[in-house]
């Protein structure tokens, strides 16, 4: 089978295009046919050597996938062969609190991802994607969609009539953006530009910033919620925005912190200790995977994918997507 592995962590060149023999499943586990794949920042983190979590050299590339069940093990009994599936971000938390133990096992990191034309899963790591989605949509949920499902479903829920903040026009802020009006909260988003602004408003947002227009958009996002601040935001900008999600927050708000890297800010330690809850979130559950996969389907609701690249041009997708270019997933069919 073809994959895509990642021999040097050095840079983005660090692919490479190789034959390998098509995995078999053992006991308990399948093999998905991988009908297309997905990128997130995560994959660029691996290929520069700069994730938390240290790669095994020569794994093939990519948390995010979807296919169909092409081989069952023995005692499989969740799945059946053709049955459309993804796999957690996190193989082997089912449900509860992620421990170190269940994050240091991730595809496309320590253990073999996606962009292959064949992947090797247990059966208790694959969840039935909505069957109105396609492959290249169904690709797109394992990471982005359920970080932005568990920013708004965690410890502290949003409630209908809340003001949630969004950041930006990738995948977490769009999928966060698109949940938010399933539970009939009301979302200000911040962009860039007037052609995001008006996608974004196409896609329900309520009020939108141009922080380009608008540096000091904290006053802005307050002045929109009458000074009291927002109740909820999904904060995706890391070091370079907390600062400013946080002076825009409610005392008794509640921060989302899905970006934590990068450089050029700092925070005001008043700003912490008056603020009602910042915690981190780390993808999510199955349990949480598949609860996310029902109201998507109860709604119809669909994933915003911006483009898809040919499988042979897989590194022609990577630059695409390390350039910012893209609105929404980036998608790489299957081989």
């Amino acid at each position: 089978m073809k994959a895509y592995q990642i021999d040097r962590f050095d840079g983005i060149d660090g692919w490479s295009l190789r034959e390998r023999e098509a995995p078999q499943p053992g006991p308990n586990e399948v093999v998905l046919r991988v009908r297309a794949c997905a990128l997130n920042y995560r994959d660029l983190l691996i290929l520069r050597g700069r994730y938390p979590v240290p790669a095994t050299p020569g794994v093939v590339a990519l948390s995010d996938g979807a296919g169909e069940v092409a081989a069952v093990g023995a005692g499989v009994t969740r799945l059946a062969v053709g049955d459309r599936v993804a796999c957690s971000y996190f193989p082997r938390w089912l449900d509860g609190r992620l421990t170190p133990e269940l994050a240091m096992e991730q595809f496309g990191c320590t253990r073999d991802g996606m962009l292959a034309e064949y992947v090797l899963a247990d059966e208790q790591a694959a969840v039935k994607i909505p069957p109105h989605l396609s492959y290249e949509e169904g690709a797109t949920l394992p990471c982005a969609a359920v970080t932005a499902w568990s920013s708004l479903t965690g410890p502290r829920p949003v409630l209908p009539g809340e003001t949630l903040l969004t950041i930006g026009t990738g995948g977490v802020a769009l999928f966060a953006l698109q949940f938010a009006q399933l539970f009939g909260v009301r979302v200000i988003a911040l962009t860039s530009s007037e052609p995001k602004a008006d996608l974004l408003r196409s896609l329900g947002a309520d009020e939108v910033v141009n922080y380009q227009a608008q540096p000091d958009w904290e006053g802005a996002v307050r002045q929109l919620t009458r000074g009291r601040g927002v109740d909820h935001v999904v904060e995706t900008g890391g070091v370079r925005t907390l600062a400013k999600s946080l002076a825009c927050s409610a005392a008794d708000g509640h921060v989302a912190l899905v970006a934590t890297l990068g450089a050029g800010g700092s925070i005001d330690a008043r700003q912490l200790a008056s603020m009602g809850m910042v915690h981190r979130v780390f993808v999510g559950s199955r349990t949480s995977f598949e609860a996310m996969n029902r109201a998507i389907q109860v709604h119809a609701l669909r994933p915003v994918v911006d483009r898809v690249f040919p499988f042979m041009k897989a590194m022609e997708a990577l630059l695409h997507f390390e350039a910012r270019h893209h609105v929404g997933k980036v998608v790489i069919a299957g081989a």
